[in-house]
């Protein structure tokens, strides 16, 4: 059996997937779709009676993942559509140079040799804005919040990571997510709290939480805001 090897249960198609290094059978829902994991050494019976023995779990996390999915916007890569910055939604219009692109109180101003780019030109030219936007405000932001915790940090970068929103090196590098920018500004700065609360406390210890808490008293309510929402962030 290779990784290859699909089957269906009812109406679920699945994979079954060895892995010499897991000791258990697990369930995953990869982008793929459902992976049955199971040991090198493992039968592939026993994966199969797995998957049948908790195949209502698996509906219910399919039907989340589906209705995650329908809740992901929509845009149309236009002037004039409307983007999220901060939590508002703002126009897209078209710079009239260089130095005039950014993003403003009133609106996105982005600029683009074309007057009437193609859609795909448009949105790679706006992931790019976005993403100098975000490096500049991201720094700003935790330098703020390391001067007042006496704290200092060797860099920020930015990247558009799958799974983590943040993250900080023992070095003192600081990388975030830029799609947290268009989160409301109080989720920004829960992450720009925990992520430079890490540069005294490299775990989430009991010690690490209350001084993010010290920094951002609502970190509780605003973190949970970032899990439950977080998939909505997107452009």
């Amino acid at each position: 059996m290779s990784e290859a090897d699909e089957f269906i249960f009812e109406d679920i198609p699945y994979r079954l997937v060895r892995s010499p290094r897991r000791k258990r059978l697990g369930l995953i829902l990869a982008q793929s779709g459902v992976e049955v994991r199971i040991p090198q050494r493992c039968a592939a019976r026993h994966g199969h009676q797995f998957l049948q023995d908790n195949i209502q779990w698996v509906r219910a996390q399919l039907l989340a993942a589906s209705q995650r999915a329908s809740q992901v916007p929509r845009y149309r890569y236009a002037f004039g559509e409307r983007f999220p910055w901060l939590g508002r939604s703002l126009p897209l219009a078209r710079a009239s140079s260089t130095k005039a692109a950014g993003i403003g109180e009133a609106a996105i101003l982005l600029y683009t040799r074309t007057q009437f780019p193609e859609q795909e030109q448009l949105q790679g030219a706006l992931k790019r804005l976005y993403q100098r936007e975000a490096l500049v405000l991201l720094t700003e932001k935790s330098q703020l919040v390391a001067d007042r915790l006496g704290l200092t940090f060797s860099s920020v970068r930015v990247r558009r990571t799958k799974s983590k929103w943040g993250h900080c090196s023992i070095r003192g590098e600081l990388q975030y997510n830029w799609l947290v920018c268009l989160a409301p500004e109080p989720v920004v700065d829960y992450l720009i709290a925990h992520e430079v609360c890490h540069l005294q406390h490299h775990n989430h210890s009991r010690d690490f939480w209350v001084l993010v808490q010290s920094v951002c008293p609502r970190f509780k309510e605003l973190r949970r805001w970032l899990r439950d929402n977080g998939h909505r962030l997107t452009v």
